[in-house]
């Protein structure tokens, strides 16, 4: 019998007891860092997210080779002005982008959310997020919380728990060029008000255990002296900068900013540089299927991407497809995050689905093909009192190029993100 199945029947057996424990799961949830005030904090389900050995090979393998056609794809960019003009950057963003890194990882971070077939193994790619990667610290912290969960205090399997949050700090410092001082002062930037302000100050503390000063910074409190880059705040000299603000932000918002002054004349070590923009920018999906992009790629991972990459295609008026049948079809901005803007057609009437298609036609939209996630059982015992099927992403975290540990998420909707009844689950690998 299938461990989730066992947690099933456990609960379905001790109702009252594992009710009690969910609340104190949710109690413990609402007093620690994972609330951010009001009905925004962590909502999770009582049956953590199990894996095999054999899947987190399949995860490794999945890993291995999407991230060296990143590479190839960065590369591209850089010495081949075709393969520029298939991304919709501005001439100022280009430049940023084709600046050299100070280190030699093409994506220090970033993670790949695939839909999972957890009983043939196979998969297909949702998105693939560098800027502003997040929810390490989440993810600790509802495996921490297992403690509290009775039917997994009863489980007598022995588990694997990939650790996130120590392991990037590891992966962030070993970027360090010949510049960088053994114990640097960190910068971690973003705009604030729109930041995870809780995770961000938890690896303030982290980079802190690690030897470091940190400080948590506005992007645009930052001051370039011509030289050095500077906390407005405590005038320190900034040797690194964790860039949690994302690219489309930055574009959208800082011009003129001595943040971007300091990385034009390569004042500062940036992780991330601007080329992870090349993979977040979402019409990447559209460049990969590209016979430019392709020419460069092998046989084999050209098979690859067919295989394991939804049709994407510009939403507007020479769309060369139908898209009336609303189930088969997902619309995206081109540069979002955090599932801002995304429709699902599963979600929406017919007549709903046709509004939002005149809506965003012509507006710098994409429209992809919907991909039925893989649905597995499972209870929110603080909000409901019977078993629901759940539809799952599986994020897998990557540092440097090598496979770091998953994030896993379920919702009872068409699209999984906070704002569309997201639930956050613990991971875990039975060895």
């Amino acid at each position: 019998m299938a461990i989730d199945q066992q947690y099933k029947e456990y609960i379905e057996k001790h109702f009252l007891e594992s009710k009690k424990s969910a609340f104190q799961i949710e109690n413990a949830i609402l007093e620690s860092e994972l609330n951010a005030g009001g009905q925004n904090y962590t909502h999770t389900l009582h049956i953590p997210k199990i894996f095999t050995q054999e899947d987190k090979q399949r995860f490794q393998d999945i890993v291995d080779r999407t991230y060296r056609i990143f590479e190839k794809v960065i590369q591209a960019y850089k010495k081949d002005e075709k393969i520029r003009s298939l991304f919709p950057f501005s001439k100022q963003l280009e430049n940023f982008i084709l600046l050299p890194n100070r280190y030699d990882a093409s994506i220090p971070i970033c993670r790949i959310d695939i839909f999972y077939d957890e009983k043939t193994k196979d998969f297909r790619f949702c998105e693939f997020n560098t800027d502003g990667t997040s929810a390490m610290h989440e993810n600790a912290k509802l495996a921490a919380l297992l403690s509290l969960n009775n039917v997994y205090q009863q489980d007598s399997h022995t588990y694997e728990q990939m650790e996130l949050e120590d392991h990037w700090v590891d992966a962030f410092l070993s970027l360090a060029d010949e510049n960088v001082p053994d114990h640097p002062m960190v910068a971690i930037v973003d705009f604030l008000e729109n930041a995870y302000l809780n995770e961000l100050y938890v690896f303030q503390q982290i980079f802190k255990r690690h030897g470091c000063q940190c400080e948590v910074l506005d992007i645009r409190d930052l001051a370039f002296d011509g030289k050095h880059l500077r906390s407005i705040y405590t005038n320190r000299k900034i040797d690194m900068v964790y860039r949690r603000a994302v690219t489309s932000d930055i574009a959208d918002r800082c011009a003129g900013l001595d943040f971007l002054e300091a990385v034009k004349q390569q004042a500062i070590t940036l992780i991330g540089g601007f080329q992870t923009q090349i993979i977040h920018n979402k019409q990447i999906n559209q460049v990969l299927r590209h016979p430019w992009m392709q020419a460069y790629l092998t046989d084999e991972e050209n098979a690859f991407m067919d295989a394991h990459l939804p049709k994407t295609y510009d939403l507007n008026q020479k769309l060369p497809i139908d898209i009336q049948n609303k189930d088969q079809w997902i619309i995206k901005p081109k540069d979002s995050y955090g599932a801002q803007g995304v429709w699902a057609g599963v979600d929406l009437s017919q007549a709903q689905w046709l509004e939002q298609v005149q809506r965003c036609m012509n507006r710098n939209y994409l429209v992809q093909e919907y991909i039925q996630p893989y649905r597995s059982p499972n209870i929110d015992l603080v909000r409901d009192d019977v078993f629901k099927s759940f539809t799952n992403m599986t994020g897998l975290y990557v540092y440097n190029g090598q496979f770091a540990g998953v994030y896993s998420r379920c919702s009872d909707g068409g699209v999984i993100s906070t704002q569309y009844n997201e639930r956050s689950i613990p991971t875990l690998f039975v060895l």
